[in-house]
């Protein structure tokens, strides 16, 4: 019986996630997919797609080089080849059904991101079907597919890490939520766990939250929780080892990265599933509660002293060596790098609609704590949700998780007063359940946040939406797509759509490893014209692309007003430059080098 039931609320499950990723295409559908033409500024997921063709196009599954950013020869980027596979396979496979590549990349824009919200809406209902019933499964498709709708990583046209990544660490929770009913759970969620640490370092405080708790819940509850860590901590290693061999070339074994899946991962993961899945299994190690303390306290010390004596350098912040110029004008400049601080100085509304429903979320696990509710769910969700409140004061990046988990504990708060409405219907029991809903939806407190904002700058002009002014339109790279293929000068935004939109190579992009690239980019825009007349012709540069209603343009001619930058927004043209007539007053405008400067 239990298993039909299992089965049964499986299919629920499934069909709630589908309806909701249904309604999200629909939307797109309705509203032509503009995303497609007009990426925002989604500069990751035009380089993801610029990877992808480069696979495809015979780049080597281990050469990770990027060479058509950065200097000569380009630069190594830090991503994974993980993400990069299933995407080329998925366009070559619907190329051999429409007959073009083109098409099918769209078609992928499309279907990508939104599979990848149908899996991550299924798995938040099923962690809340888990933490609090099947009167928790409605709230979470509704407010679980609108809290993950506005944070807005499942846009078509979304092929970067990020949503992968989320989704991938909702499965660890929902199957770790389930593991002690659902026999290989725990070993699907120590999978999950490190695929999702193999695709980027963003997601490590997450997978490490996890296989914490789950050493902490087997330390405390010893034989109830004995199967779950030796199954997590076997998916754990067996993975990692996989992942290693697959996507590390075995010249590169020795060297340690921190910013990527290396020698430095492997050993802490490889040691800590392996070292779980070994005290889980061996009955002299876990028979007592101290012979369990003693045993993961041990592994706990070998891990420390594994990462701070083989490699202490990934001890430090991830950008601590940075280049200082970078630091100033690149870095502080980036919104989901910004602390929490800076985004509630600069753009209060939005840290209202980021930050509200997390802190709800944690305020209602706090009391569940303190009736006295507290299980092992509860330690799980909240575990998770705290550390990602954390990341997300530190970066606000990290907000995109929180939101997501805090729909756990705000789904079983509405289905709380649901039940009570149910009951005993009132006039206050319905309005209660009315304000848990609207309280818990993430939109609601954006809205609310922006109408604030607005009456507070009731005198800001209005914007004319038809102008591209940052340049994030594709229409605005046509001109210059229809170029013959050369090295162009422009700011680290321009780089990413310059390589998706045209055959062109730049030198700077908004990546932390392409420091020599951006850096030279710093020495021409914001020295003098003639130190960009020597750079030019050093580097051999055919074109100049100025975007003036871009953000970093802007930076760069406050922060340079006498530099090259900024003379070219006032319309000061040196004599080794010539304008390219067609793109005069269009966002993106071009300046040819002129053949003997």
């Amino acid at each position: 019986m239990g298993t039909a039931r299992g089965t049964s609320s499986g299919k629920a499950d499934i069909a709630f996630a589908l309806l909701a990723a249904l309604l999200l295409l629909a939307l797109n559908a309705h509203a032509g997919f503009p995303q497609l033409a007009n990426p925002a500024g989604d500069n990751d997921s035009l380089l993801q797609l610029v990877e992808v063709r480069d696979l495809m196009g015979g780049q080597g599954w281990f050469d990770l080089h990027q060479y058509r950013m950065g200097l000569e020869g380009g630069f190594v980027m830090h991503w994974s080849r993980l993400l990069d596979a299933p995407q080329a396979l998925a366009i070559l496979a619907v190329s051999a059904l429409t007959g073009s590549i083109a098409l099918a990349e769209q078609i992928v824009q499309i279907l990508w991101p939104t599979l990848q919200f149908w899996l991550a809406v299924f798995f938040i209902i099923r962690a809340a079907r888990a933490f609090a019933g099947p009167h928790a499964v409605l709230p979470a498709a509704v407010v679980g597919g609108a809290a993950l709708y506005y944070i807005g990583i499942f846009s078509p046209g979304a092929l970067d890490h990020h949503n992968v990544q989320l989704m991938l660490t909702l499965a660890s929770l929902a199957l770790l939520l389930e593991a002690p009913t659902r026999r290989p759970a725990a070993l699907v969620a120590g999978i999950c766990a490190t695929l999702t640490l193999s695709i980027g370092m963003e997601s490590a405080p997450y997978a490490g939250t996890l296989g914490a708790v789950v050493a902490l819940l087997f330390l405390v509850k010893g034989d109830g929780e004995r199967l779950i860590a030796r199954d997590f901590g076997l998916g754990v290693a067996g993975v990692s080892a996989l992942v290693f061999v697959t996507t590390v070339p075995m010249s590169s074994w020795g060297q340690a990265q921190c910013d990527t899946f290396s020698i430095v991962q492997f050993a802490v993961t490889g040691l800590a599933g392996a070292g779980l899945a070994i005290i889980s299994s061996w009955k002299a190690a876990n028979a007592t509660l101290a012979r369990r303390l003693i045993s993961l306290g041990l592994l706990a010390v070998a891990l420390a002293l594994v990462v701070m004596l083989l490699f202490p350098q990934c001890l430090a912040a991830p950008y601590a060596h940075l280049d200082p110029r970078l630091q100033q004008m690149w870095l502080g400049y980036i919104e989901e790098a910004q602390s929490i601080v800076q985004l509630v100085s600069d753009d209060p509304a939005r840290a209202v609609a980021r930050f509200a429903t997390p802190l709800v979320a944690i305020v209602l696990m706090a009391l569940r704590f303190g009736h006295g509710g507290w299980r092992r769910q509860e330690s799980l969700v909240g575990a998770l949700l705290v550390v990602a409140v954390l990341v997300s004061a530190w970066e606000v990046r990290g907000s995109t998780f929180s939101i997501a988990f805090a729909v756990i504990p705000l789904s079983a708060w509405i289905a709380k007063w649901r039940q009570r409405a149910e009951a005993s219907p009132s006039s206050g029991s319905v309005l209660r359940m009315a304000a848990a809903w609207l309280i818990s939806v993430n939109s609601i407190w954006s809205g609310a946040a922006e109408a604030a904002s607005s009456a507070f700058e009731a005198g800001a002009p209005v914007k004319d939406a038809s102008i591209d002014a940052p340049c994030n339109s594709k229409a605005s790279f046509a001109a210059l797509g229809a170029m013959a293929p050369t090295t162009v000068l422009a700011i680290s935004n321009l780089g990413s759509p310059i390589l998706a939109f045209t055959g062109h190579r730049v030198f700077a992009g908004p990546y932390h490893r392409n420091v020599a690239g951006n850096l030279l980019v710093f020495d021409a825009l914001l020295g003098f014209a003639a130190d960009a007349k020597t750079i030019v012709e050093s580097h051999h540069v055919g074109l100049v692309a100025l975007c003036p209603g871009n953000t970093e343009s802007r930076l760069f001619a406050a922060r340079a007003p006498d530099g090259f930058l900024a003379g070219l927004m006032r319309g000061s043209v040196p004599d080794w430059l010539e304008p390219v007539a067609e793109t005069r007053g269009a966002p993106l405008e071009l300046y040819r080098v002129r053949p003997n400067g």
